[in-house]
């Protein structure tokens, strides 16, 4: 009898729809950690020295002031010169990235309040935590390694407006918790401190630069890209090293709370905003990403000045730093599909 018509052997039968539709993000998810994982390995790395007891403070601060005021802008300056051959950006990523930002600070006050039963200036620093991440340190490497220089600009939009934005954000509900008013004072302070900072000033200056259309010599090209090119692994170690100096302290539940809104509620609020605003593809990557990165040294620098949470903000870095390894390939290869 004919065997013609019947069912071929399971092991032979195509991939079904549903498996493809499991077998996609999960291959998308591998391949983004691949890419990842060696950055990761070079925090872990800066950590281990630090921990060593081997390097002096005195080491990582100076390789941070150096990676800060000198590698990194150095690399946005090359980039931003360029501007006028980049692709063109959404500035509505603006709207995701910060729309984002403001709906997860005012879900993390709330979290505060309601959990941990925190006062004003504390609720404002742990929802700070949830929204502020290390885009310059952990942002840039891995944007530039995972989506490549076409979703640079993007970063560099948000790095602009970002410390201005968030900070003022914080200062605005500090003081008005401590005080029922808001202080222009305050706000000039941020504003002068923004405008000044390295990273910001080279955006702006490389952007400038770049809508002049003029190429950039090679006797002042070259010596960036070289600058620029220490940026990547000198952030990341810097960043391990930081990370030790801080370690894990207390406040394990106010932490993995503050861990949680910052690397799975954030990147949610912000790519379904992305997905409102029917943002391109690489926009849309790009500000989850940055929304998916893990909680920045900034936070704890305003826990101290504030003296609320330092111990749950200094464990929610560390924390959010590891996990992030595995969360931030997870976010790309979800939005992707």
């Amino acid at each position: 009898m004919s065997t013609r018509g019947t069912a071929r052997p399971l092991a032979r039968m195509p991939p079904t729809l549903a498996a493809l539709r499991v077998a996609r993000p999960v291959s998308t998810f591998l391949h983004h950690l691949e890419i990842a994982a060696p950055l990761f390995l070079l925090v872990l790395a800066g950590y281990l020295l630090a921990a060593s007891g081997r390097w002096p403070k005195a080491v990582s601060e100076a390789l941070a002031k150096f990676v800060f005021a000198v590698a990194v802008p150095a690399l946005l300056f090359s980039l931003m010169s360029d501007f006028s051959k980049l692709p063109p950006v959404d500035a509505r990523l603006l709207i995701a990235f910060f729309g984002g930002c403001l709906v997860v600070f005012a879900l993390g006050r709330l979290i505060g309040l309601w959990l941990f039963g925190l006062n004003g200036v504390q609720q404002s620093v742990f929802a700070l935590g949830g929204i502020f991440a290390n885009n310059v340190l952990l942002g840039v490497p891995i944007v530039k390694a995972t989506l490549g220089e076409a979703a640079m600009p993007s970063v560099a939009l948000v790095l602009v407006f970002n410390s201005l934005t968030l900070w003022t954000l914080v200062t605005v509900s500090v003081e008005w918790a401590r005080h029922g008013e808001l202080s222009l004072r305050g706000f000039g302070n941020t504003l002068r401190s923004v405008l000044t900072n390295p990273v910001v000033a080279s955006v702006l200056a490389g952007a400038a630069f770049g809508l002049t259309g003029l190429p950039l010599p090679a006797l002042i090209g070259r010596p960036l890209s070289l600058l620029g090119g220490s940026a990547i692994p000198l952030s990341l170690i810097v960043l391990g090293m930081g990370l030790a100096e801080y370690g894990v302290r207390s406040g394990w539940r106010e932490a993995s709370a503050i861990t949680a809104i910052k690397l799975i509620a954030q990147p949610a609020v912000v790519w379904a905003l992305a997905w409102l605003l029917d943002l391109p593809p690489v926009e849309t990557q790009a500000v989850v990403l940055l929304a998916a990165l893990a909680v920045g040294i900034n936070v704890y620098l305003m826990a101290r000045e504030f003296d609320a949470l330092q111990g749950p903000v200094a464990t929610s870095m560390v924390m959010s730093t590891a996990l992030s390894a595995l969360t931030v390939p997870l976010a790309l290869a979800l939005v992707a599909h």
